[in-house]
């Protein structure tokens, strides 16, 4: 749907549309509908359908992510997928992406003869901006009317409900808009082969050990299990490295691990993978490891062996001379918070990295103290939504303008 030329030839710029439409008076009449079709429901269609009936051509203009504030982290599904979605219905002839706060302005560039509400804004009498509206369609001879309000849904409530899995459509339209197609990822997999990557960060044993359920305490309310089995899985900065191996590339990683079972577990996992290692083993701390309890598929309880403090002055400069003798294409540090990275030592690793080389940071750190800001002028920064907001202390901006603003504060390529 989404690489279909007759949807995207619907979807026009404010300018486009004018030139289309013409000048006032029309031979054809213009209707234009406004929203954020969030979720496109039953309520909206009947609104749409209704309006078309009472004009020649149907405009369906959406407010853009800039300006959606209906709820945390709105809107849901981004304005060109929402774009398209309009754009999928036979009775809307046009959609546009109106990039100011209110239709106001696009109403008075546009000049629809017709502007369409739902009902429910009209049941009580009009609200201030629904004036402000209807002023502006005055002021050159257009109308307002409203849609019966016989079927009303909430786009809010249904997301709430069960929000809607957009993963793949997000894909693809960041995709397209970039220029990029599969068969690109492909052949950049294939030429990933001739890549060395030195990854250095934080190494966690993740332990799932699992119970089953006998009762629980009668004083109090504390469950009562039975250990059954345990696996231990190599994570952190260590599984970075294992997938890139994966993904083909040549892998040298370097970590601090404790003098412990755990600490030799992992060279030997990693060392099977067939990735170099370049551990500095510290006797003085243990291996990072978490332990998940779960029982019945619940998750109890997660018990933490760790030692946060930052590591030993002689094996940030063991780590240093490594970085700068390395003869690595990419450098991957990957910060999980646990000793290696702090603001005292991401400038000194920083600073050893060999100059032309492609540098990455991975900061997987929101519920501590790190912050992927502190890596500057990296090729590359990958933090998720939760990492981006924790940066930025920002937690209503929606995800492009949060996005921007994260990438040039961290001045990244």
């Amino acid at each position: 749907m989404f690489e279909n030329p007759i949807l995207q030839e619907k979807i026009k710029t404010k300018e486009e549309l004018k030139q289309l439409i013409g000048n006032r008076p029309r031979v054809k009449s213009v209707i234009m509908c406004h929203g954020t079709f969030d979720i496109v429901h039953p309520g909206h269609l009947r609104h749409l359908i209704y309006a078309k009936s009472k004009a020649d051509i149907l405009i369906a203009s959406l407010t853009s992510d800039d300006h959606v504030t209906k709820a945390d982290h709105r809107p849901f599904v981004p304005e060109k997928i929402r774009a398209i979605n309009l754009a999928a219905f036979e009775i809307v002839d046009f959609v546009v992406i109106d990039h100011n706060p209110t239709p106001i302005e696009s109403i008075l560039d546009i000049k629809p003869d017709y502007f369409a509400k739902g009902y429910e804004y009209f049941s009580g009498g009009p609200p201030p901006k629904t004036i402000e509206e209807i002023k502006a369609l005055e002021s050159y001879g257009g109308e307002i009317f409203y849609t019966p309000g016989d079927v009303v849904y909430s786009s809010s409530h249904l997301i709430e409900r069960q929000r809607p899995k957009l993963v793949l459509e997000k894909l693809s339209v960041l995709m397209k808009a970039e220029n990029i197609t599969f068969k690109d990822l492909y052949e950049c997999m294939k030429d990933f082969g001739l890549t060395k990557v030195h990854i250095f960060g934080d190494t966690i044993v993740d332990t799932y050990s699992y119970c089953s359920l006998i009762g629980s305490g009668t004083k109090t309310p504390t469950p009562s299990v039975k250990f059954e089995t345990k696996k231990d899985y190599v994570g952190g900065a260590a599984v970075v490295a294992k997938h890139l191996r994966s993904a083909g590339a040549t892998v040298e990683f370097s970590t601090v691990l404790g003098d412990d079972d755990l600490g030799r577990l992992v060279t030997e996992n990693l060392k099977e993978a067939d990735i170099e290692c370049l551990i500095s083993v510290d006797k003085t701390r243990p291996t990072t490891n978490k332990n998940a309890f779960i029982c019945d598929g619940y998750r109890l309880l997660k018990v933490d062996q760790l030692d946060n403090r930052v590591i030993q002055d002689k094996i940030i400069q063991e780590k240093v001379k490594l970085i700068e003798a390395s003869t690595s294409d990419c450098f991957v540090f990957s910060d999980f918070r646990h000793g290696i990275f702090s603001k005292r030592t991401i400038p000194i690793f920083s600073e050893a990295l060999p100059k032309n080389r492609f540098r990455v940071a991975d900061s997987q750190v929101a519920s501590r103290w790190g912050n992927i800001l502190e890596f500057k002028g990296f090729d590359l920064i990958t933090p998720n939504e939760k990492e981006a907001r924790f940066a930025l202390g920002d937690q209503d901006s929606v995800i492009r303008p949060l996005a921007l603003r994260l990438y040039e504060q961290a001045e990244c390529k």
